[in-house]
């Protein structure tokens, strides 16, 4: 059984996440919050969590701290 995630602190903000890279991801992040008027000091945080996160899924978890991060959905593939 896994735990629940809780609540990104701004679960008002959506991401899409066009890629796997992380640093778009946190890229992608940064932006919304930015967008959203959040203040620089803790866009800071944000950005400094990030940085010392080790692994992409840290990145990941991170990120979903703040806001909710979802993927892009696949488009259709064209039948051949």
């Amino acid at each position: 059984m896994t735990a629940a995630q809780p609540s990104p602190s701004r679960s008002d903000l959506r991401v899409t996440v066009h890629s796997a890279n992380r640093w778009a991801v946190a890229a992608a992040v940064r932006q919304a919050l930015r967008r959203a008027g959040v203040d620089p000091a803790e866009i800071d945080r944000v950005v400094d969590a990030v940085v010392a996160a080790e692994t992409p899924e840290r990145v990941r978890d991170v990120c979903r701290r703040w806001v909710r991060v979802q993927p892009r959905a696949e488009p259709p593939r064209a039948p051949r």
